[in-house]
């Protein structure tokens, strides 16, 4: 007991002593870093192997993984004209056939192995990569030899992924975001190749013969870049790929010669009218400097500390202090040829002038003023800190040595970054700020209503207006236009509709409607139930006497999110609000509605609604303006007969109008019955193995 008390007071006493001195001695600030040093990365082992193919190999035994990239000269730039999508297309049936394996024998064998196969076409490159377990580096090869030396384009493979991508194209279509790339891009480059994007009629003109052409042209070994990391030597990896790549033979593509595109004097904004929208997209850019300028790594710098993450100014400013956005953003754009410099946020449609002169303010602010050294300081921490995760796995250092090599940066580009980012300086940063971004000289884009809009934008810079297809509109075509179709409301009576929903042919979920009408016009209520939960939805769309809209509410869960829409329509106008999932952040999106509408517009779910009400024949054609308040948006529709066709509903077929159904995010085929009272029969889902058919 004795000892006890004496060794606690021993503690209490060696405590009170020491406390001071290490209150004393504690450092009040963090220590300085170390220096940035090279990064301890594997030495590269390079050979040129007989067909001409340039071999970089980065060994590295930490795991047993190895990822293999095959690179070439054949992005999108080089799609001839009228035919943009074809590098897209001819990369994406690489996989889908090659040597004797079919698409489904090829998917088989990389999955079997655990591994992946992919190919892609950027503006500059094209390239198809594998990443497997070491014992699987065989396959790989032999695999990617296929498909680069002997792939079949195999008809139906051709079809199948040109329904697919005019299925993607349609809803990138209606996206503002998409919608204001493609307009800064034509804006920038002018008639370059980078300007060029995928269209509907691009893509419905490539032929298999284009494919296979392409592919003869473009996809030679000479010059193609071969890397692999990960767990090989050089010796193995040599051995393999002359045996994959047996019997394929050519000479080096012609490097391209495109012209530069002339740069801005003076700054221009284009306004693409959106009627309806709820949000304006702003895009603001010029051309920057080719892929080899050794400026890019204070560009980077100063990216960072402008638009690079939640941390930069554009963020800080537009979303933290003036909550105008949810996000802004900045960044270089790296090309072959010339690149660009662009800043995008998404703002609020009644704030759209007031954050566009704060973004104009703060990119004219970093090329004036020179950076205080604690922001420069961070923003180069952030970039050092982020880079080590960037080269982890075999795939991400594949792809970055090939990136480096095919843009002919320096040798030691990748080992050398983080100390090169280090050493930047604020009057560097500075100077290449005010020389690559030019804020009085740039292409301003705005994505969003122009009747509200419009007067307010005019006084930055001069305005053209455009719709989301590029036709030039005037001031005057900004009021909405009455468009009316005469529908047959004697047609209208209660009814019920079921269907079931059928995914690749396996039954998916249902949907019911019930049309009744009632003392103040008529009431649509439909429920649908898809994937075991993954939507699940109750819309009630109320429309008066002369079918004219009224209401529409929609409640429910898209993969466990609630969405919802509450919109009203009285005396010319729609109020409300929306909410959804938005498909890229997987956030919900709130939209508050509040737009004139034209006289004849109707809701997005109306159509189905009011299928019998349409004047049905063989040449039957019906356009007319739409409100998608999910989407915050308005835009023609048109539903127009291509056919005659029998349906089997149940055991017994029908005789049916074939219509398409065009301006939805995703096209529909519908097949209405010939006969009275034009029943809806079944509906398809463009470039989607997904089917509504009528239950008898």
């Amino acid at each position: 007991m004795t000892r006890l008390i004496r060794s606690g007071a021993l503690l209490i006493a060696l405590a009170a002593s020491t406390r001071p001195v290490a209150a004393q001695g504690a450092p009040k600030t963090p220590p300085p870093p170390g220096p940035l040093t090279v990064a301890p990365f594997p030495p590269f082992q390079e050979a040129l192997l007989p067909n001409g193919v340039r071999l970089l190999v980065v060994t590295s035994r930490k795991q047993p993984v190895v990822s293999v990239s095959l690179n070439f000269s054949a992005g999108s730039s080089f799609d001839p004209a009228g035919k943009e999508g074809l590098a897209s297309m001819a990369a994406g049936l690489l996989t889908k056939g090659a040597g004797k394996r079919s698409a489904e024998q090829m998917a088989e064998a990389i999955e079997g192995a655990g591994g992946t196969l992919n190919a892609g076409a950027g503006a500059d490159f094209l390239s198809i990569g594998a990443t497997v377990l070491t014992t699987s580096l065989p396959l790989a090869f032999e695999l990617i030899g296929d498909a680069v030396a002997r792939p079949t384009f195999p008809e139906a493979e051709v079809e199948l992924l040109r329904t697919q991508s005019l299925s993607g194209l349609q809803v990138q279509l209606t996206q503002p975001d998409a919608i204001a790339d493609r307009v800064f891009r034509r804006a920038v480059y002018g008639a370059h190749p980078y300007s060029r994007s995928e269209l509907p009629s691009s893509l419905k003109a490539i032929t298999r013969a284009d494919l296979v052409a392409f592919h003869r042209a473009r996809l030679r070994p000479g010059g193609a870049l071969l890397v692999v990391a990960g767990d090989a030597t050089l010796a193995e990896v040599r051995r393999l790929a002359i045996r994959a790549f047996q019997g394929w033979t050519g000479t080096p593509v012609p490097s391209a010669a495109f012209r530069t595109p002339p740069a801005r004097i003076k700054s221009e904004i284009i306004l693409v009218h959106r009627p309806g929208s709820v949000q304006s997209n702003l895009v603001v850019g010029n051309l920057t400097y080719f892929a080899t300028d050794p400026r890019t790594y204070a560009a980077t710098v100063a990216n960072q500390v402008l638009g690079g993450g939640a941390s930069s100014r554009l963020f800080m400013t537009l979303r933290e202090q003036k909550s105008w956005t949810y996000g802004a953003y900045s960044g270089y754009t790296r090309r072959k040829g010339i690149g660009s410099f662009s800043a995008t946020t998404e703002v609020r449609t009644e704030v759209t002038d007031s954050a566009l002169r704060e973004l104009l303010s703060q990119l004219k602010r970093i090329g004036a003023e020179a950076v205080p050294l604690s922001e420069l300081d961070a923003s180069k921490g952030a970039i050092t800190g982020s880079y080590p995760l960037s080269i982890e796995s075999a795939d991400q250092v594949a792809s970055a040595v090939a990136n480096a090599r095919l843009y002919g940066l320096p040798a030691d580009y990748v080992q050398t970054y983080r100390v090169r980012i280090g050493s930047v300086t604020p009057a560097q940063a500075q100077a290449v700020a005010k020389a690559t971004i030019r804020p009085g000289a740039a292409a301003i884009i705005v994505v969003g209503d122009g009747a509200k809009v419009y007067d307010h934008i005019k006084d930055i810079a001069p305005v053209t207006i455009v719709d989301p297809e590029g036709k030039t509109l005037t001031p005057a075509d900004l009021a909405p236009k009455a468009v009316r179709v005469d529908f047959d409301l004697g047609a209208l009576a209660s009814r019920r509709d079921s269907f079931v929903v059928r995914f690749s042919g396996t039954e998916a979920g249902w949907m019911r409607g019930v049309f009744e009408k009632t003392a103040e016009g008529f009431r649509y209520t439909e429920d649908t139930r898809l994937g075991g939960g993954f939507v699940v939805q109750t819309t009630t769309l109320d429309m008066d006497p002369t079918g004219a809209m009224k209401a529409i509410k929609q409640v429910g869960k898209v993969q466990g999110q609630d969405a919802a829409i509450d919109v009203v329509y009285a005396s010319g106008r729609a109020k409300g609000t929306a909410s959804s999932p938005d498909p890229q952040s997987g956030k919900i999106k709130r939209l508050t509605i509040d737009t004139a509408l034209a006289e004849g517009t109707l809701d997005d779910n109306a159509v189905q609604a009011l299928i019998p009400a349409f004047k049905w024949k063989a040449d039957g054609k019906w356009t007319f303006n739409v409100l998608s308040a999910g989407q915050g948006e308005i835009k023609p529709w048109t539903l127009a007969v291509s056919g005659v066709e029998t349906v089997t509903i149940g055991a017994k077929p029908v005789e049916a109008f074939k219509a398409e159904l065009s301006g939805p995010s995703a096209p529909l085929t519908l097949w209405v019955s010939t006969a009275k009272p034009h029943t809806l029969l079944k509906i398809a889902i463009a470039g989607q193995p997904l089917e509504f058919v009528r239950v008898p």
